[in-house]
């Protein structure tokens, strides 16, 4: 994982070795950086039009998979902390969810607000070992954490209205999904619900890294011996960033416990957390379009390939191969390229309008 950082790094655009300048330039733009999330739930809100019930589920599930990729998005490439426990994250928050949701005493958006609370709780608890831990360390700690969640619900299981603390019923067979708000009972409404709850994450993600955070985290990634000698608390913001990660993908697990089918132990197995990675380091690890892109590449293609009859198993070598090409020749990934490429287009069209 250490060789994969230096690699990324050493091919990372000057905006990606230098996030402080990197702040500057963004805050420069035109356009808003909050366009991108609202340009992609106003196109989400209208795909239920033109899409059938299953791709409805594949969406809804890719958007809340964005989220999870955000979280991480945060932490690498805001701050420079490589999590590989993002997926357990949100298995903790769907479990939270089903837990609370349950006692039908809280109302839907309470329990997505009380989930988000108790995972940002735990992830200052995961986010100690980062103050003195980096790199390829800090990798292996959170990938064990993730691969103890999984022992851990595999003889738990997820709460399906039982008693006790643990809230499961042996006796019981199957899932029982958590209870959706009733303006949202529909797979279409739920679908338009969560793309909202997960564009809110994005502001959320994006309100941080555009105000005092996000220029504590640049100059955290960039030099964190500078950070301290400049007066910045470096234990605070990198708690900061572990909770606001797993603040959001423990929203994003609490809108999955109420999709179709509800939530398996099968769901979540530790080496996802890699794929994940890997996905958003295709997908643009510096830009947070890239999420939305990393959630569509984890749940999108996947479906596709089994509607195409192909094995799921190939996508493990396209990302393979996707990744080595995204190192060696594009390191702003997908999300990262296509900007560049629509600003370069834009750039021509002026210059042939100011010229004709």
């Amino acid at each position: 994982m250490n060789v994969l950082e230096d690699a990324h790094r050493a091919t990372a655009p000057d905006q990606a070795r230098h996030p402080t300048a990197a702040i500057g330039h963004r805050l420069r733009q035109p356009l808003s950086a909050a366009a991108w999330p609202a340009g992609v739930a106003a196109a989400a809100l209208l795909l239920p039009l033109f899409t059938s019930a299953y791709w409805i589920q594949v969406l809804t599930a890719a958007a809340v998979f964005s989220v999870a990729a955000l979280g991480l998005s945060v932490l690498y490439g805001r701050v420079g902390l490589i999590s590989l426990g993002q997926i357990a994250m949100l298995a903790v928050g769907g479990w939270t969810a089903q837990r609370l949701g349950q006692t039908g005493a809280l109302p839907f958006w309470l329990v997505l607000l009380a989930t988000g609370v108790v995972t940002g709780l735990i992830g200052i608890v995961v986010g100690l070992p980062a103050l003195r831990l980096s790199g390829l360390y800090l990798a292996l700690i959170t990938l064990m954490l993730a691969a103890a969640v999984t022992i851990v619900l595999t003889n738990t299981n997820f709460p399906n209205g039982g008693p006790g603390f643990l809230g499961y019923d042996p006796v019981k067979s199957g899932t029982v999904p958590l209870a959706r708000p009733a303006v949202a009972a529909g797979d279409t409404a739920y679908f338009r619900y969560t793309v909202v709850v997960c564009a809110l994450m994005f502001l959320l993600a994006i309100a941080h890294t555009r105000g005092r955070p996000g220029r504590a985290w640049a100059a955290i990634r960039q030099s964190e011996h500078a950070a301290v000698a400049a007066g910045i608390n470096v234990t605070l913001y990198k708690l900061w960033a572990f909770a606001l990660a797993c603040f959001m993908t423990g929203v994003a697990g609490a809108l999955l416990a109420a999709s179709a089918g509800g939530l398996t132990v099968y769901q979540f197995p530790p080496q996802e957390s890699i794929t994940l990675l890997a996905a958003l380091l295709m997908a643009g690890m510096y830009h947070f379009a890239g999420a939305v892109v990393a959630g569509l590449m984890l749940k999108a293609m996947p479906a596709l390939l089994d509607t195409w009859g192909v094995s799921s198993n190939v996508l493990l070598i396209v990302f393979g191969v996707g990744l080595v090409q995204t190192l060696v020749t594009s390191p702003e990934g997908i999300a990262g390229q296509l900007s560049r490429d629509l600003a370069r287009l834009g750039a021509r069209v002026r210059v042939r309008r100011t010229t004709s």
